[in-house]
């Protein structure tokens, strides 16, 4: 496995387990940048942004869990992709609305840049709209 395929999932599984900005910073430069072009994440421009917000997430869908399906590097590009399914039910506190009981599974990707071993940037592609549906959050 080459070094970034290993920070890539590292990151991965700090990232999408909650862990925030304080798991996830031994894999990214300090200042990475992050892009989504959903509404959810519009006013998120920062990696560290990110981290929190999906630790944040973890509130209201408690059991909120990831399910990888792919994951590959580009070392000509230096960019990792990686394609994965959200699970979880809104059961907390902490949604845009009281606990609904309902479940979620949505498709995302990361693709990750990487500059000297550690992620500068990453991309969400997330249609957010389908999730926030399948919660009765929209």
């Amino acid at each position: 496995m080459s070094r970034i395929l290993g920070q890539a999932e590292g990151f991965f599984e700090a990232c999408d387990k909650g862990r925030g900005w304080e798991g996830c910073k031994e894999y990214c430069h300090p200042s990475a940048t992050f892009s989504c072009q959903s509404s959810t994440l519009s006013e998120v421009d920062t990696l560290e942004g990110y981290c929190e917000w999906m630790k944040n997430l973890l509130t209201p869908i408690p059991d909120g869990h990831y399910e990888l399906k792919f994951m590959a590097e580009d070392g000509e590009r230096k960019c990792v992709a990686a394609f994965a399914v959200f699970h979880g039910s809104q059961t907390g506190p902490g949604g845009p609305v009281e606990p609904t009981g309902k479940t979620v599974a949505t498709d995302y990707v990361y693709a990750m840049e990487f500059d000297e071993g550690r992620i500068r940037h990453m991309t969400k592609i997330w249609n957010d709209t389908i999730g926030l549906q399948q919660l009765g959050w929209a």
